[in-house]
């Protein structure tokens, strides 16, 4: 048992270490950051001073790339636990740190972590990105609660795939899977009609919905609570994900 961690900090230092050597892993935040505050940039700068009008919600193209970069949000959140299933290291991992419970908790921290640093970063990129572009105001009304939301949006989005991918114990299921639902799949049910009323309660539609600094028809609730009905569907997915490490060692 010499090799066994014994320690939260242990856990919390095996899983940066992890982390950190891991190309795939360390990149995609990498990815994530270019992607949402890249393509925002672009558009604004080549659409934005033609597009923008007093009324429009300024939300709309600050966020912009973020319809793009979430995915690589999620991706991050699928490889964090993923890939020890794919490569069967999750055993290891489970003999180093026989508490199932301390392990996922401390996959679940970095992840927070993570996320909360990629969400500074993504979304005072955006801001940055159209400010030096078309144009900011910074007094206008629900934009502090936009700023927040977008923080908070990528923590949330990388510890719900990260749930979702233990529960499911296979990299290319949550890849396969979350990836395109992120990018496409939600948006396609919110175009269908009659669907929209239930694709509105969708962790990343509401999420996103939370950004915006006015109110959109036939959105049934209000930014802040679109924040926290993604915050519901992280935390059922984080339980659902502790609940399937917890099994795992039965395997």
């Amino acid at each position: 048992m010499g090799a066994t961690t014994s320690t939260v900090s242990d856990a919390l230092r095996a899983e940066r270490v992890k982390f950190t050597t891991l190309p795939s892993q360390w990149a995609a935040p990498l990815v994530a950051l270019a992607m949402t505050v890249g393509v925002t940039a672009a558009v604004n700068a080549a659409y934005g001073a033609k597009d923008h009008t007093p009324g429009e919600d300024p939300a709309n193209g600050i966020f912009y790339g973020l319809l793009f970069g979430h995915v690589a949000v999620a991706c991050l959140g699928v490889l964090l636990i993923g890939q020890e299933f794919n490569t069967r290291m999750v055993g290891a991992s489970l003999t180093a740190v026989p508490r199932r419970g301390r392990l996922y908790g401390a996959k679940l921290a970095l992840g927070a972590g993570l996320g909360l640093l990629l969400g500074l970063a993504s979304t005072a990129g955006s801001f940055l990105a159209v400010g030096t572009t078309v144009g900011l105001d910074l007094s206008t009304p629900g934009l502090a609660r936009s700023f927040l939301a977008g923080v908070l949006y990528h923590p949330m989005m990388v510890l719900l795939c990260l749930g979702l991918t233990a529960m499911m114990g296979n990299l290319s299921a949550a890849l396969g899977l979350l990836t395109p639902m992120v990018f496409l799949g939600t948006t396609w049910l919110a175009a269908i009609p009659g669907v929209r009323e239930l694709g509105q309660f969708l962790p990343d539609r509401a999420g996103l919905y939370a950004t915006r600094t006015k109110p959109e028809p036939g959105i049934h609730y209000g930014h802040w609570t679109g924040l926290l009905i993604m915050a519901l569907w992280t935390a059922l997915a984080a339980y659902g994900g502790l609940r399937a490490m917890r099994r795992y060692e039965h395997h």
